[in-house]
């Protein structure tokens, strides 16, 4: 399958109505600050695999994985829904573009919420994707946000509410004291304190998007787990096809 031409699919079945096991596709995908060059075959990365001996090799498992590493992706080759398409530009670039290039690609996602008809799902969006990259970019500095913040009140005024939250928010964790002094120390303790709540968000989000409208009590549930859980439930968002998958991370 051509780079270009990535697709997901969600195949959900009843497990009493199942007499064998579905397919599985394993699929990794990779956003990482260098190049993968892990290799692609699950038993060229066991050790002693190759040494084994043939009738041991039948009884351990061995494929090839499917490997998307971002970084290799041009704008044009992100198709999909807006929030795929946001998603998966700031995957690309928050690791590897230098301060403007990722503001450049910041800006250009903010653009992209003006597609969505329903502005309230835009500004939650939005909120969501403000929240990762101010947690994950750490070497952002006060101007950085200050022209990100004027964009988004010049191109989708609808979320200028979220700008000025974000702001309180900033405040109270600290943050906004540590890019204004330029202490690490400062910066870290921020996105400590709010690395939970921002990754609940994420996570509410993703799985809005995959599964439509959540129950109440799984949302209270999700808002309460810790970071770990939290990081879990986020990095196996294409493997879910029932919300009881992730129920089973909860409890």
């Amino acid at each position: 399958m051509a780079k270009n031409q990535i697709k997901l699919y969600n195949i959900g079945y009843r497990k009493e109505e199942q007499q064998q096991l579905p397919i599985v596709i394993p699929l990794v995908i990779y956003h990482g600050k260098t190049s993968w060059s892990i290799p692609t075959s699950l038993g060229a990365n066991l050790n002693g695999y190759e040494e084994l001996p043939k009738d041991v090799k039948v009884h351990v498992p061995d494929f090839d994985y499917i490997i998307y590493d971002l970084s290799g992706f041009s704008d044009e080759e992100i198709k999909g829904k807006v929030q795929t398409r946001i998603l998966l530009t700031l995957l690309r670039d928050i690791f590897t573009k230098d301060i403007d290039e990722l503001i450049h690609s910041i800006l250009k996602c903010i653009h992209y919420l003006l597609e969505l008809e329903d502005k309230q799902t835009g500004i939650e969006f939005l909120e969501t994707m403000i929240r990762y990259v101010f947690s994950a970019a750490k070497y952002l500095t006060k101007d950085d946000m200050n022209k990100i913040r004027r964009e988004i009140e010049t191109t989708f005024p609808e979320g200028s509410e979220v700008t000025m939250t974000l702001a309180d928010i900033l405040r109270e964790e600290g943050m906004k004291k540590g890019w204004e002094e330029g202490l690490e120390k400062g910066i870290e303790k921020g996105i400590e304190l709010g690395q939970a709540k921002a990754l609940s968000k994420t996570a509410l989000q993703l799985l809005t998007a995959k599964f439509g409208v959540l129950p109440k009590e799984l949302t209270e549930e999700i808002s309460k787990l810790d970071v770990i859980k939290l990081e879990l439930i986020i990095s196996n968002i294409f493997n879910y096809n029932h919300l009881d998958d992730v129920k089973k991370i909860i409890s």
